[in-house]
């Protein structure tokens, strides 16, 4: 249940629509649900609530059977988010979830909510240097579009090739957020950060050859940009990468009287 579900309820039961004891029972789940005999997982249900974006589950780590309980016990409250899933996990939860949506390439599964609702006009891009940053970039496209953004992808436009770039500056410049994957020298944030007047998060990855050292190459040339007000993330974070466009956008849609 989100906010705006949750200010549905309590109008109906101020306009009488919904008596008292109904509407205890939509709300008497416990926010926070032990899952497994030990306990392995104790899931916040009321972080949507609190905050604005849902738990997730972070797949690396865990067993296929521990994911597959964890997001079916998501699911009964809605719906579920999962991410960096191996192969065998992903066929397990097209098994168990036939209506998820499982993207092999950014290793995610989302099942979404009836009762989410549909993305605005306004939209988050996620740009990517080359097709190898593709599963990263998949990553926070997936992750975004979950947390109830429009998206639009716009890939292989990496500064070896910048007229690729300038070619798309029309969906640039009406981007809400952008967020910019790049591996080798990460300079493409720079380049987009000194065109678009919207946010920009960087996610360097560790996409290069032996001098880039895993991705640390790109994450410091993105820390080290001369582009104003550019954010970085963490190397092949994705996923956070979406969670801050997601805020942002929260905020801006707030402050334009949008919801």
């Amino acid at each position: 249940m989100n906010r705006e579900q949750l200010r549905a309820l309590l109008d109906e039961v101020a306009a009488g629509r919904t008596d008292a004891a109904a509407a205890f029972e939509r709300m008497s789940w416990s926010p926070v649900e032990a899952v497994g005999p030990d306990a392995y997982a104790r899931l916040d249900h009321h972080r949507l609530l609190r905050n604005g974006m849902p738990e997730v589950v972070f797949g690396e780590g865990k067993t296929t059977g521990q994911i597959v309980e964890i997001c079916g016990r998501l699911a009964e409250r809605g719906g579920f988010l999962a991410t960096r899933l191996e192969t065998a996990t992903q066929q397990a939860i097209r098994n168990a979830f036939p209506a998820a949506d499982v993207n092999e390439l950014g290793r995610i599964a989302h099942l979404r909510s009836a009762s989410a609702p549909q993305p605005g006009d306004d939209f988050i891009l996620v740009a990517s240097a080359g097709t190898s940053d593709l599963p990263v970039a998949e990553e926070a496209a997936v992750t975004a579009a979950a947390f109830g953004n429009r998206v639009e992808r716009l890939y292989d436009v990496g500064v070896a090739g910048l007229h690729r770039l300038l070619n798309e500056s029309a969906v640039l410049q009406r981007a809400r957020v952008v967020i910019v994957v790049a591996g080798m020298e990460g300079a493409l944030p720079s380049v987009v950060g000194g065109l678009v007047r919207a946010p920009v998060i960087a996610v360097p990855t560790s996409v290069g050859y032996g001098a880039a050292f895993g991705g640390i190459a790109a994450l410091l040339g993105m820390l080290n940009s001369c582009a104003a007000g550019i954010t970085v993330v963490n190397i092949d974070n994705g996923f956070g990468a979406a969670c801050a466009a997601t805020r942002i956008a929260q905020v801006t849609a707030l402050g334009t009287g949008h919801t």
